[in-house]
């Protein structure tokens, strides 16, 4: 059994169904009728909550035990989500959106991620936003979440440069106490990235 569609295997949801606060945080980015990717979306709190505000949201998992979370949770807030049960290291991104979202989507070392970057920056329109959040190598410290490999986290350094030549909006990691379900839990070094494609 896949890795992560054991994870999934669970009652509760693995990493609760409030979105990620680094959504919130960012919310007046988020406009009614716009069209929004979620990546690696897991069991729906982010997808979800695009939803909730207006948006029209394609959202991508691999785990059909996710993937069965993540609906029954639109159903349960009366949204609807285009649920897509994909690889995204074999997806392809051809269709555009206005918004790409990845959080925690940190299961790839820098030379998977730097492939499905590619593919995630193809599929924001020009003029669009990317907004990336996770883990920095200082969350190997804490062990509150996240995998134990260095090379997955993200710094400043390399998300600027995967995304040079696009406008940065926001690029800064902290570290903060998160509970996001049993997976992410306690004191944690992360980062926020926001970038716009050029037109």
């Amino acid at each position: 059994m896949p890795k992560w569609e054991k994870r999934f295997q669970t009652q509760d949801y693995v990493f609760g169904t409030e979105p990620a606060r680094f959504l919130k945080t960012h919310e007046a980015l988020l406009t009614e009728g716009q069209t929004a990717l979620s990546v690696a979306d897991g069991e729906g709190r982010n997808s979800v909550f695009l939803a909730e505000k207006g948006l029209t949201v394609t959202a991508l998992e691999q785990a059909p035990s996710a993937l069965a979370k993540a609906r029954k949770l639109a159903a349960a807030r009366n949204v609807t989500v285009d649920f897509r049960q994909a690889d995204v290291m074999a997806y392809d991104f051809t269709d555009q959106y206005d918004i790409v979202v990845g959080i925690f989507i940190q299961f790839m070392g820098s030379e998977s991620r730097r492939r499905l970057f590619q593919g995630m920056k193809t599929a924001v329109k020009p003029g669009g936003l990317i907004l990336l959040h996770g883990y920095t190598p200082k969350q190997l410290d804490y062990k509150t979440g996240g995998p134990p490999h260095v090379d997955n986290m993200y710094t400043e350094v390399i998300l600027r440069g995967l995304f040079a030549g696009w406008e940065v909006l926001t690029c800064q990691d902290y570290i903060r106490e998160i509970t996001e379900g049993s997976g992410h839990s306690g004191r944690s070094a992360l980062i926020d990235f926001i970038a716009r494609k050029p037109a």
